[in-house]
């Protein structure tokens, strides 16, 4: 079968590999369309510590049951369509005994730690299959990244009486602006791309700041009376929007981290004590998460189809990674169609 593999920094090639067996308790799944995360396009600018290379990417997945083995439940059929839980868990590290398998110690998710689903067949666990009768295959698509943004907001246990500001607008911003939206939150949407800040609008966001254009403080203090933010979640990863969320969010006020900043990052540490804040790291998702995400798709009526920067063929996988990279504030999700 095909398969697109990161061999090196900025190194993508069409390979072979041979299609998966099909074992007891798992299914086969026959892949139409993956998205390209952020962890794989760091990984193909070699700036992902996590991965190693050589390494097929992908978890962001819109899949069809081809086959199931022995032991999968009757609920599970040839021809649904589905997507993927990608990530592992171990059952016995702190984080699996304390309920949160999301960010176990051992994790390997698809594409980063592990191979992943860029290819023409998987075979995965059927407790990982995560399958609705009513969203498209492009919806699939979309359903992992936009889970990550859901869990942040869970994280923050917003509420309607919240002001959230989420930083980044990219897919797990979106999701972010999404869900804190559907708890009844003030949403603020912060970015540096006004075609983004307009998309966040139409999805929830109740106010947009470009943060390359205004001054993003005085346009806080404005919105929110002078109290700041009551959540911020930063989905950016950089320095500067870290600084930026611990500086402007109110007191008391609980900061989300989803992005984390390649390079080392200085704060003023008073704000931490004088704010009494609450500071918090979100990893990948629940299945709760994606349950709601999925939810949302059915029932909303905005156009996710926005959502999709771009569909690729397998073989111009290089080309869509270089698009990205000329081009990162543009960019939502791409697929990559098998």
């Amino acid at each position: 079968m095909k398969a697109v593999a990161i061999l090196g920094e900025r190194n993508v090639a069409l390979v072979e590999r041979e299609k998966p067996q099909l074992h007891d308790g798992e299914v086969l799944l026959k892949i139409h369309y993956v998205g390209f995360c952020g962890s794989d396009l760091n990984t193909y600018l070699g700036k992902n510590p996590m991965v190693k290379l050589p390494v097929i990417p992908g978890h962001e997945i819109a899949a069809r049951v081809e086959a199931v083995g022995a032991g999968v439940p009757e609920s599970i059929h040839p021809g649904m369509s589905c997507t993927v839980n990608p990530y592992t868990n171990c059952g016995h590290c702190s984080s699996c005994r304390n309920g949160r398998p999301n960010a176990c110690q051992f994790n390997q998710t698809l594409g980063v730690q592990r191979d992943g689903a860029m290819c023409e067949y998987i075979a995965v666990p059927w407790q990982k299959v995560i399958a609705d009768d009513t969203l498209t295959l492009r919806q699939f698509a979309l359903v992992e990244p936009m889970s990550v943004g859901f869990h942040a907001v869970s994280r923050a246990w917003t509420t309607d009486l919240d002001v959230v500001m989420v930083i980044g607008c990219g897919m797990i911003g979106v999701g972010a602006i999404v869900r804190a939206a559907l708890r009844g939150a003030r949403v603020i949407a912060v970015d540096v791309d006004d075609d983004k800040l307009k998309l966040a609008q139409e999805l929830g966001a109740h106010y947009t700041i470009n943060s390359a254009t205004e001054d993003v403080h005085a346009r806080l203090q404005e919105i929110t009376g002078g109290a700041g933010p009551d959540v911020v979640v930063e989905a950016v990863g950089a320095p500067v929007t870290y600084q930026m969320a611990i500086n402007e969010v109110g007191f008391t006020g609980r900061v989300v981290c989803i992005g984390y900043a390649k390079k080392e990052t200085s704060f003023e540490t008073k704000y931490f004590v004088m704010k009494e804040m609450d500071i918090r790291g979100s990893r990948n998702a629940m299945p709760e998460d994606f349950r709601a995400v999925i939810e949302y798709l059915k029932r909303s009526s905005a156009d996710v189809e926005k959502l999709i920067s771009g569909v690729y063929a397998s073989d111009q996988a290089e080309e869509a990674l270089e698009g990205w990279v000329a081009n990162p504030g543009k960019v939502f999700r791409i697929l990559i169609k098998f």
